[in-house]
């Protein structure tokens, strides 16, 4: 096949950071080959009232009129039910993100994973209201004297915390976003043993392009490829690729996409964890796809999964263009930038890919 139709693509897992920033790298969701995409909230402040939330939808609808773009509240004290139903009722957000306090960038105001029971009067409402929990599956290494947790087991650490959250709540739509370890991939896959009907699942993993690539030797002195979660130990990596192309629906694809200044990147010390590829996303899958002879799975993954678990209507999404996949090979640029002086490094930098985007109108 050299022309595949991937239909209404979803990232549902997307930083736009704001400012100028936001401004460069907002436009680069379509040209990556993305129609739909989940907002992320981790700005400062964090995205936590109704104001906030519209306001920074109507600037990115302004930056990429034909994006659809998904928000999210970040998980806080400042949050409450009554938001929540509010919040839903207007249909201003599809989820709630949770971060644990500083695992990632802009983590600092976020939650301790050891006890959630005071969100649960959130929790209790979004299920009421069929919103879905993102969650940032590490546990700090910070604030517990000898606990042991690292970079490279703080995903594992973190799955019974996810366990619980089903059990206690188990008609509330959960994500384990950006897996990176075997172990995430097997907890998901434990939990949906039983779903007969893809509608009846409640608790999902998104998978990005850049961890189907990465090992930890990758980003191991490599500022451009350190990111959190890191990317973890080989037979990590062969398990992320399995489950992407597994055609199950409860593993899809969310990038997280995470934008850095260059010179944030290029610190000696305290450089940003977070990896670009938004420009060129569904290039970099199709690689990956391609390589394992799947790219009949690619759609369901980029599309149908993602559109399914959160029940986006087709009256929702502002551009019913279509997005095709070819064989045209292309160099992953250096950088890319902006008037502003803006320099983002994308994932990959010179490397050649053999797969390009393009859209199709819809009939």
């Amino acid at each position: 096949m050299t022309e595949i139709n991937l239909g209404i693509t979803c990232d549902m897992h997307v930083h736009v950071r704001d400012g100028e920033m936001c401004e460069l790298v907002t436009p680069t969701i379509r040209e990556g080959g993305v129609s739909v995409a989940y907002v992320m909230p981790n700005l400062q402040p964090p995205v936590t009232t109704l104001d906030r939330v519209l306001a920074y939808k109507k600037k990115l609808q302004e930056l990429a009129p034909q994006t659809t773009f998904l928000m999210s509240f970040y998980l806080s004290t400042e949050l409450s039910p009554e938001l929540i139903h509010k919040a839903a009722a207007q249909n201003a957000i599809q989820g709630v993100k949770c971060y644990p306090a500083g695992v990632t960038t802009n983590s600092a105001a976020g939650v301790d994973p050891n006890d959630f029971s005071g969100f649960y009067p959130i929790f209790k409402a979004m299920e009421e209201e069929n919103l879905v929990l993102n969650l940032h599956g590490e546990k700090p290494s910070v604030g517990e004297e000898g606990n042991d947790i690292h970079v490279l087991n703080a995903e594992e650490s973190f799955l019974p915390a996810l366990e619980k959250l089903h059990h206690d709540f188990p008609n509330l739509k959960i994500i384990l976003e950006h897996c990176t370890t075997e172990a995430a991939i097997n907890t998901v896959k434990e939990i949906n043993k039983n779903v007969i009907d893809s509608s009846d699942i409640k608790v999902a993993a998104t998978i990005t392009a850049h961890h189907l690539f990465l090992t930890i030797d990758d980003w191991a002195g490599n500022p451009i490829n350190f990111c959190k979660p890191v990317a973890k130990l080989p037979s990590d990596k062969r398990a992320l690729i399995a489950a992407a192309v597994s055609g199950a629906p409860y593993f899809f694809f969310g990038s997280d996409s995470a934008p850095h200044p260059l010179s944030s990147k290029a610190k000696h010390i305290g450089v940003c964890a977070g990896v670009y590829t938004q420009s060129l996303a569904i290039s970099y899958l199709a690689e990956i796809f391609d390589a394992q002879n799947a790219l009949n799975k690619l759609r369901a993954f980029v599309s149908d999964f993602g559109i399914a678990f959160y029940g986006v209507s087709k009256t929702d999404i502002r551009s019913l263009d279509e997005v095709m996949i070819y064989q045209k090979e292309q160099i992953v640029p250096e950088h890319i930038t902006n008037d502003q002086g803006i320099v983002v490094a994308p994932f990959m930098p010179g490397a050649k890919l053999k797969w390009s985007v393009k859209w199709s109108k819809s009939n």
